[in-house]
Order: structure tokens, then C-alpha cells, then sequence
């Protein structure tokens, strides 16, 4: 079977390791870790991802500016995205059906029964990403 490829923007080193080996540990997923949000992009192209799990919350530039920048790559506009945020509650997250905001999203902390089958679902779902409207923000920051 072939190993699902998630890329991982995070500026948490912490995190990213635990997600990481959490993910790799069940053998379905290959993630690539980038936990300086200004290379995102790049390591995205190198690494061609099924998959984005983004953190929302990043100093210097945040997930959605990160966001619109996946959406104007060609390579990369179609690349299915979770967001990642602490900034809201897991019941308003579940309530929405992992919507929040028009946007596929996790709570932090996130379990790992949680989040694998959020990518699976999202992986699963066919449904291709949003391209954002002229002048609209990406998510709820």
C-alpha cells in the first residue's frame, strides 16, 4: 500500500515531532515537517503532499497568509488543508462537522484517533479546495 504524503506547517518543534511520529508509527503516512512558515510553499512543491495540515497561529506569517499562498500555486492550489488552531473550542470544530469558517479545521490539543481520521475523511472527501474569492481572507485567525 502506498504511504500517504502529509506535509506539516507548524513553528511548534514540539508538536511536529510528536504529530510526526504519531502519524508515521501506523505506517499509512510519510510526513515531511516544516516548522518555518516562510518555506512552506517551497517544501510543498519539493515534497508534492496528498495532504496540508497547517497551523493557523505562526509569528511572522500566519496559516491563512500561508493559505493564499498554497491557493495561488499552481502545483499546490488543489492540495487538500487542515488547519490546525487552538484558537477554537473541539465542540465548535464537531458541531460544523470539522468546518469552521468554510475551512476544514482541528482543534489543538488534537488526539490521535481525532486527527487520523480527520485526514482520512478529507482525503476521502473528493472535494477539491476552495479557491478563495477576490479580496476574501482565508480563515478565521
Amino acid at each position: 500500500m502506498k504511504k500517504r504524503k502529509i506535509l506539516l506547517v507548524d513553528d511548534e518543534v514540539a508538536f511536529t515531532n510528536i504529530v510526526k511520529l504519531t502519524l508515521e508509527m501506523g505506517g499509512h503516512y510519510e510526513v515531511r515537517v516544516e516548522n518555518d512558515p516562510f518555506n512552506a510553499v517551497a517544501k510543498g512543491r519539493e515534497f508534492g503532499p496528498d495532504l496540508i495540515l497547517l497551523d493557523v497561529i505562526m509569528p511572522e506569517l500566519d496559516g491563512g497568509e500561508i493559505y493564499r499562498e498554497f491557493m495561488a500555486d499552481l502545483l499546490l492550489r488543489h492540495t487538500p488543508i487542515i488547519f490546525l488552531t487552538a484558537i477554537v473550542r473541539p465542540e465548535e470544530v464537531k458541531a460544523n462537522s470539522g468546518m469552521f469558517a468554510g475551512k476544514f479545521f482541528i482543534a489543538k490539543p488534537v488526539c490521535t484517533e481525532e486527527l487520523t481520521e480527520a485526514i482520512e475523511k478529507r482525503l476521502s472527501s473528493g472535494i477539491s479546495q476552495e479557491l478563495p474569492h477576490p479580496g476574501a481572507t482565508a480563515a478565521a485567525h
